[in-house]
C-alpha cells in the first residue's frame, strides 16, 4: 500500500476515485489534502451520570449542535472535547482508504484533532467528524474555515467498501 502524493491525489480527482467537494486546489499538499472546520460544531453538555461506552452509546444524546456565526469562534477550554465536521464532503472510490490527521501547527498549541479512530475505509461519502480537544495551557479559539485537519490517501489492495453505521455523514445528521 502506498501514500498517494500531490500528482497521484490529482489524477486519481481527475478520474473520479476521489471526489471532495467544495474543492479547493490550494489545499493539495505534497502527500495529503487540508480540510476546513465547517460552522456546525457540537458541544458537550454538562453530565451528571456516568455514560456507559458501548456500541450502542449516541454521542448526540450528550451534546447539543450549535451553529458558529461567519467571522466568529468558539472557544474551546484546557481539557475540553467538542465535536465539529468538515466542511468538505469526501468520497474515496474502489482501491482507496486513508488516515484523517490533525494538522502539526495547531499540535503545537494544544489542539488535538482527530486523535482517535484517524482510518477512512474505502468507500467512505461522507463530510468527516472531527473530535477536537485542547491539551494546551489557554483556551483556543477556532473558526469555520480554518484548515484544520490533513486527509492522507491510501492504495489498498482489494475492492472492499465502508458501509458502517456513519457511512454518508453529513452536517445535517452529525
Amino acid at each position: 500500500m502506498a501514500v498517494l502524493g500531490r500528482q497521484a491525489i490529482l489524477e486519481a480527482m481527475d478520474a473520479g476515485t476521489i471526489t471532495i467537494t467544495p474543492f479547493d486546489p490550494e489545499r493539495v499538499g505534497p502527500a495529503s489534502v487540508d480540510l476546513t472546520l465547517d460552522s456546525t460544531i457540537r458541544v458537550f453538555r454538562k453530565v451528571h451520570e456516568v455514560i456507559a461506552v458501548r456500541d450502542s452509546t449516541d454521542y448526540r444524546e450528550y451534546t447539543d449542535k450549535i451553529e458558529i456565526a461567519a467571522g466568529q469562534h468558539i472557544l474551546i477550554m484546557p481539557g475540553e472535547t467538542i465535536l465539529g465536521i468538515t466542511r468538505e464532503r469526501l468520497r474515496l472510490g474502489p482501491g482507496l482508504c486513508g488516515w484523517l490527521e490533525g494538522r502539526s501547527r495547531f499540535a503545537r498549541l494544544g489542539l488535538m484533532v482527530h486523535i482517535s479512530a484517524p482510518f477512512m475505509g474505502p468507500g467512505i461519502d461522507s463530510q468527516q467528524v472531527l473530535e477536537m480537544s485542547n491539551f494546551g495551557p489557554a483556551p483556543l479559539a477556532v473558526s469555520p474555515g480554518l484548515p484544520i485537519c490533513q486527509f492522507v490517501f491510501q492504495r489498498l489492495e482489494g475492492s472492499e467498501r465502508y458501509a458502517g453505521r456513519f457511512a454518508g455523514q453529513t452536517d445535517q445528521t452529525f
